[in-house]
């Protein structure tokens, strides 16, 4: 098991933590992906496949608004909990364990869009490997489908490589809840360790740790075109509302 798949393996059951309101975040994100896709000439009766779904934090919002959802994820954990979240929301999603590196192992269909959202791509530490998985992504979508891609602002946190990232404080009925990350950097890569910080009637402290490569815009726009995609486009914060920039492009 590698060091991506142990990280959201043991944050699974503390995942909603990073947020105000879960199903809140769904419902807002639903709104600005159905934006996307209508604006590419996509509507509800797509097939997508949310290839990083996590705890279904994308997943489950589009389904709510009549999207035919399938997820996956390489973290068992983080797919139980997103099986119990889709329930909870009364919405049906097939969840299936896959590497987006080799989605072809799992699917044999493709879909008309195939989204990796909150930052997943840069788990690949190597050029290589980023490769491999633009390459999957591309092959599970169908001629004339969408990818769909969220990262972090490498380009501009590659200026300064910050020690950490500003911190969330959320009220919650117990108290308050902090949460942050600490990043080492060594060239590129940056070893992240995330800190969730429950000060209720008892003090809780959990602690996560994964590694990112800071992947540039160029690069992954440069991949996509190499690959099969073309009208490679990004989208940022202040257009789209979404807290990453977003990159799409059409096969």
């Amino acid at each position: 098991m590698n060091i991506t798949q142990t990280f959201y393996d043991d944050i699974a059951a503390h995942y909603d933590k990073l947020f105000l309101d879960w199903g809140e975040t769904t419902r807002e994100q639903a709104v600005i992906l159905d934006s996307i896709f209508t604006a590419n000439g996509f509507d509800r009766s797509v097939k997508v496949l949310d290839c990083a779904c996590g705890i279904g934090t994308q997943s489950v919002g589009l389904a709510a608004i009549g999207y035919d959802v399938t997820g996956s994820d390489i973290s068992d954990a983080e797919l139980a909990e997103a099986r119990k979240r889709a329930a909870q929301h009364n919405v049906d999603i097939r969840f299936d364990h896959a590497d987006f590196c080799a989605l072809s192992d799992t699917f044999e269909r493709k879909f008309d869009i195939v989204m990796a959202m909150d930052n997943a791509l840069p788990h690949m530490l190597t050029s290589n490997d980023l490769e491999a998985a633009v390459r999957s992504i591309i092959n599970q979508t169908e001629d004339g489908g969408l990818v769909v891609a969220s990262i972090r602002d490498y380009d501009a946190l590659l200026e300064t490589k910050p020690p950490y990232s500003p911190p969330y404080i959320h009220e919650t009925e117990q108290g308050r809840r902090v949460s942050f990350q600490t990043w080492k950097w060594l060239g590129d890569n940056y070893r992240l360790t995330q800190y969730i910080i429950d000060d209720g009637d008892d003090l809780s402290v959990s602690r996560f740790e994964c590694e990112y490569r800071a992947t540039r815009r160029q690069e992954l726009t440069d991949l996509l075109s190499a690959n099969g995609c073309h009208n490679v486009e990004w989208l940022f914060p202040e257009q789209t509302g979404f807290y990453q920039p977003i990159v799409i492009a059409k096969k």
